[in-house]
């Protein structure tokens, strides 16, 4: 026998029952799911990036690396040491006695390093190492710039998101108030009809709006090398622009400080001044000195010797005279690239200035505007004013204005990661 089920005719209280007992539970998944999803600051996406990124992790054992490197450019040589048995009577007359005459010899020799070349060498291997921190600082500094541009793009599709939503909310109270004027005669079934064909709009612009923040959340936890599931993160921040930035002056001067590129090409010259000061020290002579001790047959005896290198030919003319020319060729680099900072500076400053005019703009004009306008064209049409495609015009000016506005946002907080980037640290927040 089947069970009976309920007649919610017949008892009216279950059909209340059921509904509070849906509502309950969609409450309580809903509220599951937030509790669920992590939410992240932009110094929380950063600190997470610094700490998980493996492109970083790899550059930093790099450094380690070249720290390894300082400790084989500090080792002194190696002496050498050699043993002999001389003086065999294999061919002498007395076959029983081969070793009657036998004279053992023990020796050793150890090349002196003159004009300071171990230390030269620790010289150029530390420069090494600080050349090789502050491109793993360049490096940072470009891969937060991919980082900070991602994270502005979620933000982005976040408030595209809840602007698409406002808007579709927005138009089906039109669409409320529209099928009931149809209910009373006000307007004419295809003036409702148009009215509803004109929602799937909005329905669009939430469904791209949502596929592109999930796109960016994607992204962005890429580059955090996080494998949480997208519906489980999230991120939050302001997304506006302040009405001011600092001169180009005070940013130009903390790009000529900060710049990791730059000072990593400033460090190549002293490098390569370190490196000459060594092919000079290489060019002389240097001294082995030995000692030998042995027993012959007769008397034990001990003897000291020094071998000299004779510099006539070879006297590394080579090396110093490329090293020479590598101090040149570096210091027109740190120039070349002092050029490029001021180049990157002024290029990201004047993008972030036109961006700030427009969107002040935007927020004095345009805005208020776009409302007026929509809520006036609503209310004539509403009584018979306006027409049908003077609504429709005025509701998709205002689509446009608010749309232009986010990505005008978006724009400048692009612009303001690129003078970031320019500048080497974060003059913009």
């Amino acid at each position: 026998m089947s069970a009976e089920k309920p007649n919610y005719r017949r008892w009216p209280g279950l059909r209340t029952a059921r509904a509070l007992f849906i509502a309950f539970a969609a409450a309580c998944c809903s509220r599951e799911v937030a509790l669920a999803q992590k939410v992240f600051s932009w110094p929380e996406v950063r600190e997470r990036f610094e700490s998980t990124n493996p492109t970083l992790q790899a550059a930093r054992i790099g450094i380690d690396e070249s720290r390894a490197q300082e400790i084989t450019a500090n080792l002194r040589p190696n002496p050498d040491i050699s043993g002999a048995i001389d003086q065999f009577d294999a061919f002498s007359t007395n076959p029983y006695r081969p070793f009657a005459n036998i004279a053992p010899v023990l020796s050793g020799t150890y090349l002196h390093e003159r004009r300071h070349k171990r230390e030269l060498r620790l010289e150029s291997a530390q420069q090494a190492t600080v050349i090789a921190t502050s491109q793993l600082a360049d490096q940072e500094r470009t891969l937060l710039f991919t980082l900070r541009n991602a994270f502005v793009q979620a933000l982005q599709q976040k408030a595209i998101v809840a602007l698409a939503q406002e808007n579709l909310a927005y138009y089906d109270q039109v669409l409320k108030v529209s099928r009931d004027r149809r209910q009373a005669g006000d307007i004419a079934q295809v003036d409702l009809d148009r009215l509803e064909l004109q929602r799937v709009q909005y329905e669009t612009d939430l469904l791209t709006a949502t596929v592109n923040l999930r796109t960016a959340k994607i992204q962005l936890l890429a580059l955090l090398n996080d494998r949480t599931p997208v519906e489980q993160f999230d991120i939050t921040g302001p997304y506006d622009a302040p009405d001011q930035v600092s001169t180009l002056e005070e940013v130009r001067s903390i790009a000529l400080d900060t710049r990791p590129d730059l000072r990593a090409a400033a460090q190549a010259v002293d490098k390569a001044k370190a490196d000459n000061r060594l092919a000079w020290a290489n060019g002389s002579t240097d001294p082995i000195f030995g000692a030998d001790v042995g027993r012959p047959a007769s008397q034990a005896y001990f003897g000291v010797n020094v071998t000299i290198p004779l510099k006539i030919f070879d006297r590394n003319q080579g090396e110093k005279a490329r090293t020479q020319l590598d101090i040149s060729r570096n210091q027109r680099l740190r120039d070349a690239t002092q050029a490029q900072v001021f180049s990157d500076v002024d290029s990201a400053y004047a993008t972030i200035n036109s961006n700030l005019t427009l969107l002040k703009t935007y927020k004095a004009n345009y805005l208020q505007r776009a409302v007026r306008v929509r809520d006036t064209i609503l209310f004539s049409y509403q009584n018979g004013g306006a027409s049908l495609i003077d609504f429709l015009q005025a509701q998709q000016d205002y689509r446009s204005i608010q749309l232009n506005f986010l990505n005008l946002i978006g724009s400048y907080l692009t612009a303001a990661s690129q003078l970031n980037l320019a500048a080497g640290r974060e003059v913009i927040q």
